[in-house]
Formats: structure tokens, C-alpha cells, sequence
């Protein structure tokens, strides 16, 4: 059976698991059931697997290796995690734990966040085994948990507490990149540009505080902790900060403006509306211009005539490259004197180049499928687990390939309600990545 002939059945019963992840352990379910049914997948057809909770009952992590022809070459680890963010079913078309196949779509939470590599992994690493394939290197399959809240209790438990399991690894590959960008040429054809993510913004959750005299609703209060805090919040709401233009970044948009034939350059009026001429992805590429500081939570008082003592706020922060330092400093001239801050979760930034045989790799497999493709790096605003690898010195990389319709707001299926990946999507993804791993 070949990998093509059983991976949407795979991404639909990953999708059946209600692997949710609340950020809460104690209401956080069926990572473990989920990574049981993946190591059994494995070790049907000849693996040993080795299953791991990493911290904390339930949290389940599968690892396989499959041996390659060059013992003494890095081995590369293709990671995937198998939680999802919550879904409120009402909200749905179908029911977002359905893994239903209709409409040319596989349906669910986690068709493109990321039971779609998952599922593309799992039956490519279940082929190999079943035709005796032999890789280039050593390839290390690992099915994660917690990568939804940042990987505590996933990835960076691996590698504080586990790093024999990525002993001889030096290069990744993940999600969130791969997926493909089609762009109007000015000679009338397309070009079909694949986005294989070399940078990733440093994230990181902040609380806001303010302590201050309790007091009756009715009194003149000199000081309010509501009212340092919502200032505070709101300055920071408020400000843009600079536009700054990373390596990976610059890359892109040289890009983008060679395909297109247009300007894209740093020097853009309005950089960030000029790429709406790209469609939906925009949304993505331009929040890679800036640092970024969006209020999500305010929390004070207990009742309507008493004025608080305390009150705070969550921003979350996502840092560019090298921008940390500087991003504190604006901060603290943001909130002032009297509001204080702390990380909740405080994940750095990560950049590698756009070079080197394993970019060569996906770019060859791409090309083999697709004639009109070309692989271009770019950053990925939010965060993956690539974070804690990187801290093992592993160079990482988001590559889960799907050609993508032209019209679909794949942006929006992050997370969103309705998520969904094309069939013919999956199909194709798993027959580049199959060339990809025979030749990496």
C-alpha cells in the first residue's frame, strides 16, 4: 500500500481524536489515546516506538527512527504535534471532531494545525517501512504533545528531560511552511510560490499588574489600579512600532516583487497594505514587518461600588529577531512607573538561512511535482515548536507542502471555525514530501 492510497483516512482519524488543549492540564484530553493509536500505526508495520509522557500524566509523545544508508550524516527530525486548539461545535458546518470527507475537503480541528503533516508523516514513515526504504540519513519521526500552549509540557520538556531522543539530529523540518502562494506573473502566466518558513517572532505571553488604595465607588480616588491599568494597556494598544526587515523577510518580498513584477521593496508606502495585492496571506507576511503588542485579557474589581486594589492585563508580544531588548525598553516607557510586567511564557525568536543540500532537497521535490513552483524562505509570525529544538543547536524549518487553491483564505483556517484542507492538498503534499525524504 503506498502512502497516498491511506493518508486521508490517517488525517481523518487523527482529526476524530479530540486532542484539545485548553492551556489548563487538568481539563486538557486525549493526547495520550491519540499518540497510542500513532505508535500502534508504527509499530504495525515493524517499528519500535518510544512512548513518552513528558512531565505530567497524559501528555503523550511517539518517537521512531528509521535508520539511513549514512550513519555518520545528522539525522532529520520530522515533527508534528498531535493537540489542537478547542472548537465550539455550534459554530461549525460539520462537527469539528468529525474528520469528515466531503466537498473535496477533509474537515476538523487540526486539518491544516497540523494533523495534515501528521497524518502525511505517519503513512510516508508507514511505507518506508513496509517497502524496506533506506533513507539518505537517519530519520527521526516524533508525534509531540502541548505545542498549543507553547510546549511546556511537550517539546521543551523533551529537550530539557529527554535529549537522548534527538541524539545525532541536526536539521527539522515542521509546520507551518511548504504551503503554496499563487501569484500572477507580468507575462500572463503563474507562478506558484511555495513558503518554506526559515524565522519564526519570539513569543511571549505578558502580564500586566497595578496595586493600588482600595476605596468606595463614590470617593474621589487619587490613584485607581483600573485606571493605570486600562492607560497603560491602552498606550501600548496604540503604538506601532518600527518597521524592521529580516533576513528572511527581505528575501521574500525580493521575491514576491521578481514574480509580480511589483514594488514590494522595504522602501513601499504603506508596505503592509501594498501586500493585500497578494490575497489573504498578507495578513501573515505583514505582521512579520513589525514587533507586535495586541491586549487579549483585563481582569479587576469584584463589585460596582468598590474600587479595586488590584488589577492586571495580558499582552501577547511577538518579537522579531534581535528586536528583544529593544522591544522591553519601548514597553517599559509604555507602562509607566506604576504598572509592573512579568513573562508568563517568554519564547525567543529563531532565524536560519535559506540555503544549504536540505533546502536544495525541498526545493527539487517541489519542482518534480510542480513546474510552476518555486520555494522562497519566509517568517512565520507565531511560534512552533521549533523553539525548543533550536535550543539542541537543530536547524529547523517549516516544511508540510500543500498547493493550496488559489482562493482559499488559508490564513483563516488557523484556529478558525470551519478548518479545513483540500484532499488533492494532502495528496500532493505527501508525494513531495516522499521525494523529499528519499533525497534529504
Amino acid at each position: 500500500m503506498r502512502a497516498t492510497d491511506e493518508v486521508v483516512d490517517i488525517v481523518s482519524r487523527l482529526i476524530r481524536f479530540d486532542t484539545s488543549n485548553t492551556g489548563r492540564p487538568e481539563t486538557t484530553v486525549g493526547e495520550r489515546e491519540c499518540a497510542e493509536w500513532v505508535a500502534a500505526q508504527l509499530e504495525e508495520v515493524g517499528y519500535s516506538t518510544e512512548y513518552v509522557e513528558s512531565g505530567m500524566p497524559g501528555r503523550g509523545n511517539v518517537f521512531a527512527r528509521l535508520p539511513g544508508a549514512d550513519p555518520n550524516r545528522g539525522a532529520l527530525l520530522i515533527h508534528a504535534h498531535l493537540d489542537v486548539v478547542p472548537a465550539e461545535a455550534d459554530d461549525w458546518r460539520v462537527h469539528p471532531f468529525s474528520g469528515a470527507v466531503q466537498d473535496g475537503y477533509i474537515w476538523g480541528r487540526g486539518a491544516v494545525d497540523m494533523k495534515d503533516m501528521a497524518g502525511m508523516a505517519l503513512a510516508l514513515a508507514r511505507q518506508f517501512k513496509r517497502d524496506g526504504t533506506v533513507p539518505p540519513r537517519d530519520l527521526v519521526f516524533a508525534f509531540l504533545a502541548d505545542e498549543e500552549a507553547g510546549g511546556t509540557w511537550g517539546s521543551h520538556w523533551l529537550v530539557d528531560h529527554r535529549p537522548d531522543l534527538f541524539e545525532g539530529v541536526t536539521e527539522a523540518v515542521g509546520e507551518v511552511g511548504g504551503f503554496s502562494l499563487t501569484v500572477d506573473r507580468p507575462d500572463g502566466e503563474v507562478r506558484r510560490l511555495y513558503l518554506v518558513e526559515t524565522a519564526e517572532k519570539g513569543l511571549s505571553w505578558m502580564r500586566l499588574t497595578c496595586d493600588a488604595q482600595a476605596g468606595h465607588g463614590s470617593f474621589l480616588a487619587a490613584e485607581n489600579a483600573v485606571t493605570e491599568i486600562a492607560s497603560a494597556v491602552a498606550r501600548i494598544g496604540a503604538h506601532q512600532f518600527p518597521l524592521v526587515m529580516t533576513e528572511s523577510v527581505r528575501e521574500f518580498l525580493a521575491a514576491l516583487s521578481e514574480e509580480t513584477g511589483l514594488d514590494f521593496s522595504p522602501e513601499t508606502p504603506d508596505l503592509e497594505s501594498a501586500l493585500f495585492k497578494i490575497g489573504n496571506l498578507a495578513r501573515i507576511i505583514g505582521a512579520t514587518l513589525r514587533d507586535t503588542a495586541n491586549p487579549t485579557m483585563l481582569s479587576a474589581g469584584y463589585k460596582a461600588n468598590v474600587i479595586p486594589q488590584h488589577a492586571e492585563a495580558v499582552i501577547d508580544c511577538r518579537v522579531l529577531p534581535g528586536r528583544q531588548e529593544e522591544f522591553e525598553r519601548t514597553i517599559d516607557e509604555l507602562i509607566g512607573p506604576n504598572v509592573q510586567r512579568e513573562w508568563i511564557t517568554h519564547l525567543p525568536a529563531y532565524e536560519t538561512t535559506f540555503d544549504g543540500d536540505l533546502v536544495d532537497a525541498m526545493n527539487a521535490a517541489v519542482l518534480a511535482h510542480d513546474e510552476k513552483g518555486r520555494t522562497v524562505p519566509y517568517m512565520l509570525s507565531g511560534g512552533t515548536d521549533a523553539k525548543a529544538f533550536a535550543r539542541l543547536g537543530i536547524r529547523c524549518f517549516g516544511f508540510a507542502p500543500l498547493q493550496l487553491p488559489p482562493d482559499l483564505d488559508f490564513a483563516a483556517l488557523f484556529h478558525g471555525v470551519d478548518e479545513r484542507v483540500p484532499v488533492e492538498s494532502v495528496l500532493f503534499g505527501t508525494k513531495v514530501f516522499e521525494h523529499f525524504m528519499h533525497n534529504c
